[in-house]
């Protein structure tokens, strides 16, 4: 069944492997629709979800430190006694033997009073950990919903290549041909001749790259998205902030990943206040339920018991291990300080990157269109020239590589410019279901939270499937 397995996955890459060669199915994908798509499907994101319910976990846990512990124990014996009882007539010793069964019966309820604190410094450092899960699922769900822009583009931008580069193909044996024809009426020479065929071999090997390009490309978006790509579309330009700083502004407040190490940070403080209460004294109300039978065969023959009390106990020396971890508490609490000073710089320089690129794409997008259109209009009257006899065969193959090679920079700027959109839009905080407006169910992280939050009982989940 495995090997079965296997060749089924082997087979679903090797048919989206075989996909990039052909041309584009007849539906189409639109960006939006991938992104819907993958945040519904996608294993990384649904694990991640899974991740975040068994983090709420913790919450639950520590406030079990304020509810009681119910604990029952039990006991039955049986006793073998043979010994003697008197003397008969004859004198001979009288034995007798018994069997006799006893057993115990014992309930104990602890209620916890006080825990030096720990229990309520518990409880708000496991919810600090919960809100930094919930962001770092946030940031899972845009580094997911980036991977889909990224997939998309690089699958868009590889068919163009494709295309590209066989529209070269095609021109440069039409140019091979024309050559040898003119080669053949003694108007070039085996020179010219050879450097067509030369330019033809490289360009050739160039289609092979790109095809390859592609359906790597393909095998990322199905990775991603979980399906083949249909005939994509250029996706429309997303709106960004007006301006840098607004933009640095805003991750500053919503940024996942640096809310999360905040949230860390609000942790670890709360840590130092745990150790520290097990330096201080505990009290606990215990009650206790006995019931004792000597004999389970004699009838009101037992005893029951009732006691209730306080206990308290007061630390006095533990070895130095309690000072220890309150020591190690405050450390990670200064490095978790610390972190957030770096994840806000990262952040920002991350931002301001992912701007300036965005902002420089789109010169670059005009400038690459100009520079299309003259090397358009270059290799026309180059070839007009050379059909004249006033050109080389080598400024011929000059110009069409010029006019391939400005081709591809306009294809890959715009590429680019998409994905630098995208890019900064998770930078700042925005690449979610919610701010980009996908049209699907979005998952609410707080729905389990207040589920198990203040379940006493139960082994019941509802899972992420």
């Amino acid at each position: 069944m495995m090997r079965n397995i296997v060749r089924a996955l082997i087979s679903g890459v090797a048919i989206s492997a075989a996909a990039a060669t052909l041309p584009a199915s007849a539906w189409a994908d639109t960006l939006f629709g991938a992104m819907e798509k993958a945040y519904i499907t996608n294993p990384t994101l649904n694990a991640a979800r899974a991740g975040q319910r068994a983090t709420d976990e913790l919450v639950p846990q520590a406030l079990s430190g304020w509810r009681p512990t119910v604990g029952a124990s039990a006991e039955i014996d049986k006793t073998y006694a043979n010994g003697p009882v008197g003397v008969d007539v004859d004198g001979d010793i009288v034995r007798d033997s018994s069997d006799q069964f006893s057993g115990n019966l014992a309930i104990q309820l602890n209620q916890p009073l006080f825990r030096g604190f720990g229990t309520v410094n518990r409880v708000k450092g496991a919810e600090a950990r919960v809100d930094a899960s919930k962001q770092n699922l946030l940031g899972t769900e845009q580094q997911v919903l980036f991977d889909v822009v990224q997939s998309y583009m690089n699958v868009y931008a590889g068919r163009q290549f494709v295309v590209l580069r066989r529209q070269d193909v095609a021109a440069l044996q039409a140019q091979v041909r024309a050559a040898r024809d003119r080669f053949t009426v003694g108007e070039i020479t085996r020179t010219d001749v050879a450097q067509a065929e030369a330019r033809l071999a490289e360009s050739q090997s160039l289609l092979v790259n790109a095809q390859s390009d592609l359906a790597s490309a393909v095998a990322s978006y199905v990775q991603v998205v979980g399906q083949e790509p249909g005939k994509l579309n250029y996706p429309k330009v997303v709106s960004i902030p007006n301006s840098l700083k607004t933009a640095l502004d805003i991750a500053g407040g919503i940024n996942p990943q640096l809310l999360a190490q905040a949230f860390v940070e609000v942790a670890r403080g709360n840590d130092i206040k745990v150790a520290f209460s097990n330096l201080l004294p505990s009290a606990d109300l215990v009650a206790t339920g006995v019931r004792d039978d000597p004999d389970l065969q004699k009838e009101d023959n037992h005893s029951n018991s009732f006691q209730i009390g306080a206990q308290l106990s007061i630390p006095i020396y533990e070895g130095g291990l309690v000072y220890s971890q309150v020591r190690e508490a405050k450390q990670l609490a200064s490095q978790s300080r610390i972190q957030v000073i770096e994840v806000a710089r990262s952040v920002r320089q991350a931002v301001a990157a992912s701007w300036n690129e965005y902002v420089g794409l789109a010169q670059i997008i005009r400038n690459t269109r100009t520079q299309v259109r003259a090397a358009q209009l270059a290799l026309n009257g180059v070839q007009q020239e050379y059909q004249a006899g006033t050109r080389t065969t080598l400024d011929v193959l000059d110009a069409q590589r010029d006019l391939v090679q400005a081709q591809v920079l306009q294809v890959t700027a715009e590429r680019n410019r998409v994905i630098s959109g995208y890019q900064l839009l998770a930078n700042i905080g925005h690449l979610t279901a919610t701010e980009v407006g996908l049209k699907v169910p979005v998952y609410d992280p707080d729905e389990n939270y207040r589920r198990v939050r203040n379940k006493w009982i139960g082994t019941d989940v509802k899972t992420v499937e």
